[in-house]
């Protein structure tokens, strides 16, 4: 779906003259980890100018232009691939930050093709040190249930992870997992032998919460759920906003363009040091494609399903694990999409 106003561009594709929308905010990528798999390509098409994707839904194909992007928020379980294409983004005056997944399912085997944790949390380190705390976000997502991961093994295990990474942060989002909703999730986890999973009622969501805020007293984090209906505010949890025009907005109030999409004003030269904020648009900025308890402001998400090789059993994004192999074998850097062109 392409946000109503997102610009439309003519581009010159492969296949001649294309119409193109040019987002101002790119998603890199909620439907697969890009920066760990995926990063070469990545930096082929922002080089080329523009990416073909392909909706999962209708197999449509939507051409989308990078003149216009101003900001990429890239989702990622391991951007230690990513760390040498961070210069060139630099060099290019692209806007940019991370929010890194670093969970503790090691001994359930949920991510069973991930670096080790202490591995994963040094990279979360590292990364925060090259481009600043502020734009490495931490999620422990999702919050899975069951006879051996109870309320008190979960936030054992978050307290283990944010020991470490506390200091290299200021923001940790969590989700709890909705299996039953979603059929996809629920047999990637039976397939993978994870079967006496337990569901999320509002009492162990609130143990979860009230665990967390005494666990914060000592690290101060700004603690947020991700598309969760149930106010926790009252364990100083919030709302969150993963494409997030706040955070933007502090992290970048130099672009003007960037300010101007998000509704903000410049100040008159001289006078201000900032940004004036007059009217924020983000009422009118929400994603509407996503769900409705998400928050996040509207961006273009250039992944595909089936294509993320962490092959995590909770994952919603994969269908199969022999899909998610071949997909990835057949790849090409130099293709329009993530998947080689001859593919679609």
């Amino acid at each position: 779906m392409a946000f109503p106003g997102w610009d439309r561009v003519e581009i010159q594709t492969a296949a001649g003259l294309k119409t193109a929308i040019a987002p101002v905010i790119i998603s890199a990528s909620r439907a697969t980890d890009l920066p760990a798999f995926y990063g070469d390509w990545f930096m082929n098409r922002l080089a080329a100018g523009y990416v073909k994707w392909i909706n999962p839904f209708n197999q449509q194909a939507q051409y989308v232009s990078f003149k216009q992007t101003r900001a990429i928020v890239f989702w990622t379980k391991n951007a230690r691939p990513f760390f040498k294409h961070l210069p060139q983004l630099d060099k290019m005056g692209l806007n940019y930050y991370f929010t890194f997944s670093v969970n503790d399912y090691e001994a359930e085997g949920l991510e069973p093709y991930l670096p080790g944790l202490a591995a994963r949390i040094k990279t979360f380190q590292e990364l925060a040190e090259l481009i600043g705390e502020k734009r490495v976000v931490w999620r422990f997502d999702p919050l899975i249930l069951s006879p051996q991961l109870t309320v008190e093994k979960l936030l054992a295990k978050i307290e283990n992870v944010g020991q470490q990474l506390h200091e290299y942060t200021e923001k940790l989002i969590i989700s709890f997992a909705d299996i039953a909703q979603y059929r996809r999730v629920q047999n990637n986890l039976i397939a993978g032998g994870f079967t006496d999973y337990r569901e999320f009622d509002q009492a162990s969501m609130r143990a979860i919460a009230a665990g967390l805020q005494e666990i914060n007293q000592k690290w101060g984090l700004q603690i947020a759920t991700c598309a969760e209906d149930l106010d926790l505010s009252a364990y100083g949890i919030i709302h969150n906003k993963c494409i997030d025009d706040q955070l933007l907005r502090e992290l970048f109030p130099h672009d003007q363009v960037l300010m101007e999409f998000l509704g903000d004003e410049t100040a008159q030269p001289g006078l201000f040091p900032g940004i004036i904020k007059k009217e924020h648009r983000s009422s009118n900025l929400k994603d509407k494609g996503q769900r409705k308890a998400c928050g996040c402001i509207v961006s273009k998400d250039i992944g595909q399903y089936n294509t993320c090789m962490h092959l995590c059993k909770y994952c919603y994004a994969n269908h199969s694990t022999h899909l998610v192999r071949r997909n990835y074998q057949r790849s090409d850097v130099q293709a329009e999409t993530i998947l080689r062109s001859d593919e679609r």
